[in-house]
């Protein structure tokens, strides 16, 4: 770890200065949103140029763009790396010193992978056409790390007087489950979010379809549970086939749970999510969503909730996808071992061990054994909080049409590390994405408007100023 401080001016720290933009603003003056706004998409475009891919990550690199950048404007920061190129780093603007808990502006750096065959552009050229900037991590997360960042800059250029800490934290491995990343920070260097009581993360934005606007803040996420499935028997010739390989058990094991429904359920943070829903929902879900309790009695709406909405349909019950095989290496050898891996998500009042007792019930093959590989703890967020109302009025003025609620994410990201240890935090971007560009989170041609990215800006700030005067 490394801890840098401002020095004054030399010939090097003048042409980073001149490098990363002008002069700070003079005390208490107010935000220069254009300069903001300007530098956003600038360093958006700079930040998915770097290739943060998971693995490996190499966020260090991107560690240091943010270190050159806070150096730039004198600001004290800290680096740590949780393993060679596995790059984190933290800054904090100190507030009044009031008791209010600080506020943790948190991204991760890294990126999941992507096959240039299936794009239209190079993912980490960070092409900008038509107004669209494309490149790995525009939806998943680094515009929404840029907007924080420049938040971050304007409270220090403003030096106007904070009511609480303010943190700006970058981590590593999200995308990997943290190991290297948040979790590393919690477990090694607690400091780092010292008295902090908020966080604001990803895991909701805006989404627009058939001129319908709705903004989702997250306020807790299934819990991911992943398993490893490891069959054994005696290897032999692949001319030789025996009666159960353990390839053959493996496999009869799986289409046993590809065929198994878990049972519906609707737990609270769900159902409040699905009535917060219905106004806005298209006609044939507006009954079903405002009492969803009763419409997953119902086998045919469930089906057809899978088939139109997924995402929603996740989180009326537990769900395992297989999404990892192994078996032999080669193509005439019969294995001693082959292995799955699901990745199974679990309602936030699940208990993991009954979840996997079920499992365990379903595989009905003892000869299987059933291991865990990650496990989180369920936590749920409060509404009545002044970061999740002052990031409701801020929607609320720029979209005053949009309908805004608070969402249980299916996936998970870094938040659940904080949680445990009692911070609120909400997962949310200010950006309202259509339609057709969702599917770029994890898929091709991830993109974001230039629009969203300076609109997202001027809104970020202000969320933090609300909660911040």
């Amino acid at each position: 770890m490394t801890r840098r401080r401002p020095r004054p001016a030399r010939p090097l720290s003048l042409l980073l200065a001149l490098l990363v933009g002008a002069a700070p603003l003079t005390a208490q003056q107010g935000p220069d949103l254009g300069r903001l706004e300007d530098e956003a998409v600038r360093r958006t475009v700079e930040y998915l140029r770097i290739n943060t891919t998971n693995p490996p990550g190499n966020e260090v690199e991107t560690m240091r763009f943010f270190a050159r950048i806070l150096a730039a404007e004198g600001i004290p920061f800290d680096t740590a790396s949780s393993a060679p190129g596995r790059g984190n780093i933290w800054a904090r603007l100190k507030g009044a010193g009031g008791g209010q808990p600080a506020l943790v502006l948190l991204h991760h750096m890294d990126v999941v992978p992507a096959d240039r065959r299936y794009w239209d552009v190079d993912p980490f050229s960070a092409t900008v056409k038509d107004g669209m900037i494309y490149g790995r991590g525009a939806l998943d997360t680094k515009t929404l790390g840029i907007m924080e960042l420049e938040a971050f800059l304007a409270l220090h250029r403003m030096k106007a007087p904070l009511s609480r800490d303010v943190i700006f934290m970058a981590t590593a491995d999200e995308e990997a489950g943290g190991t290297y990343g948040a979790g590393w920070v919690v477990e090694h260097h607690p400091e780092a979010f010292a008295g902090a009581g908020l966080m604001l993360n990803e895991g909701g934005d805006g989404s627009e379809s058939g001129g319908r606007k709705q903004f989702g803040i997250e306020v807790t996420q299934k819990v991911p549970l992943w398993l490893k499935l490891v069959s054994t028997g005696k290897p032999g010739h692949g001319a030789d086939p025996p009666v159960a390989s353990p390839v053959d058990r493996l496999v009869r094991a799986l289409d046993r749970l590809r065929t198994y429904h878990f049972a519906p359920r609707i737990v609270p943070p769900v159902d409040v999510y699905f009535k917060a829903l219905a106004p806005n929902a298209a006609p044939e879900w507006k009954a079903s969503f405002a009492d969803m309790a009763k419409a997953v009695g119902d086998p045919a709406t469930l089906l057809r909730l899978q088939l139109d909405e997924p995402g929603l349909a996740a989180l009326t019950r537990n769900t395992c996808s297989i999404t990892i095989l192994k078996g032999s290496d080669k193509i005439n050898v019969i294995p001693p071992e082959a292995e799955a891996q699901l990745d199974c998500r679990l309602l936030p009042d699940q208990d993991p061990a009954a979840f996997v007792r079920e499992l365990e019930g379903v595989i009905d093959d003892p000869g299987i054994k059933v291991t865990k590989i990650l496990g989180f703890t369920p936590a749920v967020s409060p509404t009545d909080n002044p970061l999740y109302q002052a990031i409701v009025a801020v929607t609320r003025r720029h979209f005053p049409d949009a309908a805004i609620v608070p969402a249980v994410a299916t996936g998970f990201t870094d938040s659940h590390f904080f949680r445990d240890r009692g911070l609120a935090c909400y997962g949310f971007a200010p950006i309202l994405v259509p339609e057709a560009d969702e599917g770029g989170v994890h898929g091709n041609n991830e993109r974001l408007s230039e629009e969203n990215v300076r609109r997202g800006t001027a809104m970020l700030l202000e969320i933090v100023q609300a909660v911040t005067r």
